[in-house]
């Protein structure tokens, strides 16, 4: 059996060599030469596409010349937390619907709409730093919206609800409860997190319903 390519993401941003696919692919543009991975980005469009290849689409072989890398996230849940966003071409009604809240809730005066390259640019500010390093800051827990990642104790922990789940590459497991009042190092992008306050919930990854005792957990429209 090969050795798994190293394109599956984790909340950090960081690439992994793991075999767990998890529910969504994306890109950064083209960051392997031949089949090894040798840069973390090449675009500030970071984006999040549907695992299974719609109809119209053909079908593509993993790390073509001159194309993007296939990237691999557990959920959407994830994607946003490492600083990516819906794909405009494969997601365009949850695109349209992220671009919408995300104005609502970052430039609500602007007097212009902000185009999709200057939220790109936005979001990159918040993911990486002028030492290529992850973007993070401190909020309060009970600050924090449905869908926030935050780091704890060396572990991506994710608030849904009143819940909290341990993240890994295979899926959700029940943590226990933190203090309401608990400083946390927040792995989302504030951008992102001001953008669950305003109501748009993240897709996750079906582990989470059964850590929860749940039926499947569905994302739903903040309009």
């Amino acid at each position: 059996m090969s050795s798994p390519h190293k394109n599956r993401v984790d909340p950090w941003g960081n690439l992994n060599a793991v075999r767990a696919h998890g529910k969504m692919m994306g890109n950064r543009g083209i960051l392997h030469e031949g089949q090894e991975i040798v840069r973390q980005w090449r675009s500030k469009a970071w984006v999040t596409c549907l695992l299974d290849t719609p109809a119209k689409l053909k079908p593509r072989k993993p790390f073509s010349p001159g194309t993007y890398s296939e990237l691999f996230f557990l959920d959407e849940a994830t994607a946003f937390a490492a600083g990516h966003r819906p794909c405009r071409y494969c997601q365009r009604p949850r695109f349209d619907l992220f671009k919408s809240v995300w104005v609502d809730a970052n430039a609500p005066s602007q007097a212009t709409t902000p185009l999709i390259g200057d939220i790109d640019k936005v979001l990159h500010c918040e993911r990486i730093d002028a030492d290529r390093r992850k973007v993070a800051h401190e909020r309060r827990l009970a600050d924090l919206p449905t869908g926030t990642f935050f780091e704890f104790e060396g572990d991506a922990l994710m608030i849904w609800e009143n819940h909290l789940l341990r993240w890994s590459f295979d899926g959700y497991t029940l943590h226990r409860k933190l203090p309401a009042d608990e400083w946390v190092t927040v792995l989302t992008p504030a951008s992102i997190v001001r953008l669950f306050q305003s109501g748009y919930v993240p897709c996750i990854h079906p582990s989470a319903a059964e850590a929860l005792g749940l039926q499947p957990v569905a994302s739903s429209s903040p309009r």
